[in-house]
């Protein structure tokens, strides 16, 4: 066995022909894996369009051994995890991310899946009708269709201009020539030597390798088949073309460039610092936005799309693509050293921060951590190959990240040198200095985590005496995105939202940047750039019915008036909305020297402290319906059902019956009565009100149909539970354990318990209390969940069906 390049990384090849990459990352707290098929889309004969995506979704309905009940999906999401899988050209993946003691069991039961479907005629006519409402959504889907329209410009035999979706005409389930065409596909590819299985947790490599090769013992043996090589991607000379769509335009270009080069051009590309090619667009209003991408890559084949999002000016395509041109080629005669040692440092930063399935997946692409000088050198002669004009434009390379280098230290006057976390008691003269500045406690140092991860987090969050003017929000968050992108970099999530009147701000990774990240915040929230504020906002992208809903359920639950539309906010405007805001926050997970930075940092933020903002005043309605636009021809609907109270017994009862609901709730709706592909049920927690949420899109049923089977469901819940292993109760207590938990869902577990004014022992008392629940308990939480004692809230996309549920706005 070849000695590993990284002695946390191992790659290996099992003697049945599986290749297998292990990651042990000690820092992790859960266990990935990802199992990548050498097949996909494009390997399908063509007379069957959607035969791979098809067999994909049979394979998790379950085995003789392991029925749906018992099978991969239902047992992650059982224990707290996430399990998926897609198809894509030539590549078919499935996987999941749990708690490292249930990792054994998982990986057991997708090797059953995999080497024992269970192909029923039965199965496959009722999972034909799943894809087929899939087709009718995606069909319907205005981002989908541009993306078909997209790739209009290769040439028409390559597979990517082809149907692969698959629908009710293209499956034929009861021709038996179809089915041998399934069963060839699943024997040819569904074997040893066509996968590969990665997989990355904390445990010892020694453990994972075991784990691998218990897994590989399941599998059939084969041998790797190649794949057939695809026609070319254009005719005759043309390499490039544009698409314009709906206040886009596409510059797409093909190539044989490396995917590690051309991941490294994008990054370059889509940067927003000054001097750059998006810069110069916006300030001559050419465009609002860039994202240039890879859309395909394989056998030396690419396809690269640099999407710009097309600004006030009329007719600038032309303009654009001068630009472009000329950006890339002072790119291509540039010197690339920094940019390689920045890049390099961005994909080991990723890596730092990534968790387990990130990790994984990471991983199966088999990508180089660095633009090695071969890869730059394959860049250089494509990039040459445009035949560009010299640049006539001063353009410049980005700057170096400030947050992937730990700042310079400086000495403090009035501190002790050598001062840590045991010093916590100790005032200082700085300290001493700092009683005249604002009241600082509203911000909460939580101890719930330990500080010692190299990971943390911090919540701030403003309150407004009033809803703010419609585009404030949006002009202040687009002006975040340079530094949201500098802190995503260097292993530092950003995230700003708003619902009603409040402003919250969420940041989590490396709690080192962190610091610099809120500096650097505060002066932009405070004095954003004059012109950049007065820029045109990017138009938002269109979200299919479901998303929607969901997007804007934090904002109906907290019952605010509709913002003020009004001429662009000014920065007056901005100025005037903080002089009245109250903000408070949580940290989590942070050293002493982190939060003593912090405390120094907040006296900066805008607005006034506050430790305890009012809550938002409930509403007495038992049932409201909010009515949203969706421009879709599909029922899509929302309900959320919040817990009678804000108690831990409450919020325990609720988290149990949305553990034993989850399964059998998309067992009878999605599986049974086929309403539609989206189909969901689970905890959600918003403002530190915990409730259930269901969700459904359907292209068959009315918004009338879809809620008299959610009621139906709900009044079976009794039921469902009666005789229920309380081992149950046992697996989502231990799902809550501070060592299990990865530290931005247990510190967004933290913030809601803060919202909803629990103590900071919070995750120790909801394990106790769900551990405690009775059957008795569940019963009556069951008797007050359709009674709607905590309200019932729908989104729907349609009017209200009237009684008993009143019309909000």
């Amino acid at each position: 066995m070849p000695a590993p390049a990284h002695p946390h990384h191992l790659q290996m090849t099992l003697a049945n022909g599986l290749r297998v990459s292990l990651r042990h990352a000690p820092r992790l707290k859960r266990c990935a894996a990802v199992l990548r098929m050498a097949a996909g889309s494009h390997d399908v004969p063509m007379a069957w369009p959607g035969l791979a995506h098809f067999l994909e979704h049979l394979l998790f309905l379950g085995t003789e051994r392991f029925p749906t009940g018992e099978g991969l999906m239902a047992y992650v999401q059982r224990h707290g995890g996430q399990v998926n899988a897609s198809t894509r050209e030539r590549t078919t993946d499935f996987f999941f991310e749990l708690p490292a003691s249930t990792f054994g069991d998982a990986l057991e039961r997708l090797a059953d899946m995999l080497a024992h479907p269970r192909l029923t005629l039965e199965d496959q006519l009722r999972e034909r009708e799943v894809l087929h409402a899939e087709f009718v959504a995606w069909s319907q889907d205005a981002t989908a269709q541009q993306q078909v329209a997209l790739l209009e410009g290769l040439a028409a035999a390559h597979p990517l201009r082809a149907f692969h979706a698959g629908n009710r005409d293209s499956l034929p389930v009861e021709r038996e020539s179809f089915q041998q065409a399934l069963r060839d596909y699943y024997e040819r590819f569904y074997q040893s030597g066509q996968m590969t299985l990665n997989l990355a947790g904390p445990q010892p490599l020694e453990e994972l390798e075991a784990l691998a090769q218990r897994f590989s013992e399941k599998l059939t043996s084969g041998a790797l088949f190649p794949q057939e090589a695809p026609p070319a991607l254009m005719t005759g000379h043309e390499r490039r073309y544009q698409h314009t769509d709906k206040g886009h335009l596409h510059h797409v270009i093909t190539c044989d460039a490396p995917r590690e080069a051309l991941d490294f051009l994008c990054t370059w590309l889509n940067a927003s610092a000054p001097g750059g090619l998006l810069a110069e667009l916006k300030t001559r209003q050419l465009a609002t936005a860039l994202q240039a991408s890879v859309l395909y890559h394989f056998d030396g084949q690419a396809v690269l799309d640099i999407d710009f999002t097309l600004g006030t000016q009329c007719e600038p395509t032309t303009q654009i693509e001068v630009l472009l041109h000329d950006w890339l080629s002072f790119f291509a005669h540039g010197d690339w050293t920094s940019l390689q040692e920045e890049f390099a440092l961005l994909i080991a930063r990723q890596q730092q921060i990534q968790g387990a399935l990130a990790l994984a997946r990471h991983d199966s692409e088999g990508l180089e951590p660095q633009l090695s000088e071969h890869n730059a050198a394959a860049l250089k002669t494509w990039l040459g190959s445009l035949h560009l004009e010299p640049a006539g434009h001063t353009w410049q390379l980005p700057p170096n990240n400030p947050f992937l280098r730990p700042a310079p230290r400086e000495e403090r006057a009035g501190l002790i040198r050598g001062q840590t976390s045991a010093h916590r008691g100790l005032r200082t003269f700085a300290q001493d200095r700092s009683r005249g500045r604002k009241d600082l406690s509203a911000l909460t140092f939580s101890p719930a985590l330990p500080d010692d991860t190299g990971e943390g987090a911090l919540y701030l969050r403003w309150r407004m005496d009033s809803t703010p003017r419609t585009d404030l929000f949006p002009r202040l968050e687009s002006r975040l995105q340079t530094l949201r992108d500098d802190a995503s970099q260097a292993g530092v999530n950003l995230f700003f939202e708003t619902a009603g009147n409040d402003w919250v701000l969420k940041m989590s990774g490396l709690y080192d940047p962190i610091p610099a990240v809120l500096e650097q915040l505060s002066r932009s929230l405070t004095h954003p750039d004059q012109h950049a504020w007065q820029a045109t906002l990017p138009t938002a992208e269109p979200l299919i019915a479901i998303r929607q809903l969901l997007a804007l359920l934090p904002a109906s639950c907290a019952d605010s008036h509709p913002a003020t539309a009004l001429p662009a906010a000014s920065l007056a405007d901005l100025q005037d909305t903080w002089s009245t805001a109250r903000w408070d926050g949580l940290a989590a997970g942070l050293p002493a020297a982190c939060e003593m930075a912090i405390k120094s940092l907040a006296g900066r933020l805008p607005g006034q402290p506050t430790h305890s903002l009012d809550k938002p005043a409930s509403t007495k309605v038992q049932y409201r319906w909010h009515s949203v636009e969706t421009n879709s021809s599909e029922a899509a609907l929302l309900l959320f059902c919040p817990a009678p109270t804000q108690s831990l017994a409450d919020e325990a009862a609720w988290r149990l019956l949305a553990h034993l609901g989850q399964a059998p709730f998309y067992q009878r709706l999605r599986v049974e009565l086929q309403l539609g592909y989206a189909v969901f049920s689970g905890v959600r927690q918003i403002n530190g009100q915990t409730g259930l949420l269901f969700g459904v899109q359907s292209p068959s049923a009315s918004l009338e149909e879809i809620l008299s089977h959610l009621r139906a469901f709900l009044q079976r819940l009794p039921t469902l539970i009666d005789g229920y292993d309380e081992q149950e109760t046992l697996t989502l207590a231990n799902q809550f354990s501070p060592e299990s938990l990865p530290t931005a869902q247990a510190t967004e577990l933290l913030w809601q318990a803060q919202l909803a004014g629990h103590p900071s022992d919070y995750l120790g008392q909801l394990q106790s209390f769900i551990r405690s629940r009775t059957q008795e308990d569940l019963l009556h939480a069951i008797k007050q969940l359709n009674q709607a004692d905590g309200g019932w809230r729908c989104l729907a996309s349609g009017p209200c069906p009237g009684q008993p549920w009143l019309p909000v706005g």
